[in-house]
């Protein structure tokens, strides 16, 4: 008889969900999915709100990227209004977008997957957490909590707060930068690239002690999605979308965001609240892409910085004759892109031009429809906006990192347990491969629920005792 696996919850991921694995009558993996149980529906609740809440509105979705809604909620405010920021505050806004990018990265790789890399992958799961590898690795803990400190504190020095801050506005931001708290981020760089640098050296060769989940963790051919400049240089920010394959050659390029939805698509299944994008003209499901550090040095041309630029080539030597398809190479995408961070920041903060007080334009609603994307650090973010005469929400739809990612990591954890769970003899080193194909993508899913239609819900009326009085259904 068919057999089912639970894993629930799945442990160091951001967010609430379970992964349920299907064995065949020979004990054999059938399919494996990914639920993710959490409704959040911020889409629905913005209506009715005036457009220029949005950025603080939708930041709400989560405490641990709300930098990255600020910024793709704020471009869609900007495209409303029709302006064109002041550079200063372009500036600006990129500088606290990649302290976002270290405090995340840092977060996902220190905190959440180094256990895994350092304590083993079969190691006592008593142990196997951020305590049990400063227990044993004390210098690289603390490497991981400065780094992320350090990512934070830029957040904080910009805008007054690390989490949920109001200084990302429409038409730009709301204060100047003052050169004290610039001098103060440029004095801690470099620790932070000695830090990046540090991690790098000791990681690339440990990659090799890991071959066996390399080939089996989401390791197969697909589409990779991001956001390039008009150079073709890694873009974080502004730019626009780039489709590659998975020989990295270009499928459809200079994807400007107001025809987002030209080319992506939502699907949505009825055992999960996370919707599943897909490329339009491949369908769907066959339209899987990825999304997410993998992803954006996959489409890029160069890293346009002296140091990640020769990272990025060793980083290319993993696949000279195509793109980088294991997702267990995220974690490796993600060093690259914190030392590409770090020199952006110090580049950037050079500027005497970032010192302007001309940091916001003001305007009314000069559109009815507006569409905002930047690359959060789990990937190309997306906020569309519609309004009518008063300037109040009618209409708004989110896609977020996470979710570009869903159909790939379906396929990626069916993949992994196919490899590694026998149904005859469980071990618990092979479920927890199961939930580190997860891990690789960093999911933050208390921001990726966002689903279509109506949520299906039961409510029961109960008496004191616990009998059911009466009920009503919907969608179920």
């Amino acid at each position: 008889m068919t057999k089912l696996i639970t894993i629930d919850p799945v442990t160091r991921i951001e967010g609430h969900s379970k992964i349920t694995i299907r064995l065949d009558d020979q004990g054999q993996v059938d399919v494996a999915r990914l639920h993710i149980t959490q409704f959040r529906g911020f889409e629905k609740f913005t209506e009715g709100r005036p457009y220029q809440e949005m950025p603080s509105l939708t930041a709400r979705t989560c405490g641990i990227c709300p930098i990255s809604h600020l910024l793709a909620s704020a471009k869609a405010c900007d495209d409303l209004m029709a302006v064109t920021i002041p550079a200063s505050a372009a500036m600006l806004r990129r500088v606290i977008n990649f302290g976002q990018l270290i405090q995340s990265h840092a977060l996902s790789f220190f905190h959440l997957s180094s256990p895994d890399l350092l304590l083993g992958m079969d190691s006592d799961p008593a142990s196997r957490h951020i305590l049990g590898v400063a227990a044993k690795f004390p210098e690289l803990a603390k490497d991981g909590i400065w780094l992320r400190k350090f990512g934070q504190q830029i957040i904080e020095r910009l805008s007054g707060k690390r989490i949920h801050p109001t200084w990302i506005v429409p038409g730009g931001v709301s204060q100047p930068l003052s050169e004290a708290v610039r001098d103060q981020i440029v004095a801690e760089i470099p620790q932070a690239m000695a830090i990046a640098r540090k991690t790098l050296d000791w990681f690339k060769p440990a990659i090799a002690n890991f071959q066996d989940e390399i080939d089996s963790f989401a390791n197969f051919p697909s589409l990779f999605l991001g956001l390039v400049g008009i150079d073709g240089a890694i873009e974080h920010y502004d730019g626009h979308m780039r489709v590659v394959d998975a020989q990295r050659r270009i499928v459809v390029d200079k994807i400007e965001s107001r025809d987002y939805a030209k080319y992506i698509g939502e699907a949505v299944e009825p055992d999960s609240y996370l919707k599943s994008p897909y490329f339009k003209p491949l369908g769907y499901p066959a339209g899987l892409y990825r999304v997410g550090p993998l992803a954006r040095l996959n489409v890029c041309e160069r890293m346009g910085t002296p140091l990640a630029e020769g990272e990025l080539a060793d980083f290319r030597a993993l696949q000279p004759e195509g793109a980088v398809l294991s997702s267990f190479h995220f974690h490796y995408a993600r060093l690259v892109e914190i030392l590409y961070a770090l020199e952006r920041v110090a580049e950037l903060l050079g500027s005497p031009e970032i010192l302007s007080t001309q940091v916001r334009a003001i305007a009314n609603p000069n559109k009815a429809e507006g569409v905002g994307i930047s690359e959060a650090p789990r990937g190309t973010l997306i906020h569309n906006y519609r309004i009518d005469v008063n300037g109040l929400i009618t209409w708004a739809n989110l896609i977020i990192a996470t979710g570009h990612n869903n159909l790939a990591m379906n396929q990626g954890i069916t993949q992994v347990a196919k490899r590694f769970v026998d149904g005859r003899k469980i071990g618990e080193g092979a479920l927890n491969r199961v939930e580190a194909v997860i891990r690789c993508y960093d999911p933050c899913l208390s921001c990726s629920t966002h689903a279509l239609g109506e949520m299906p819900l039961r409510i029961e009326l109960l008496d004191a005792s616990g009998e059911v009085l009466d009920s009503c259904e919907r969608g179920l």
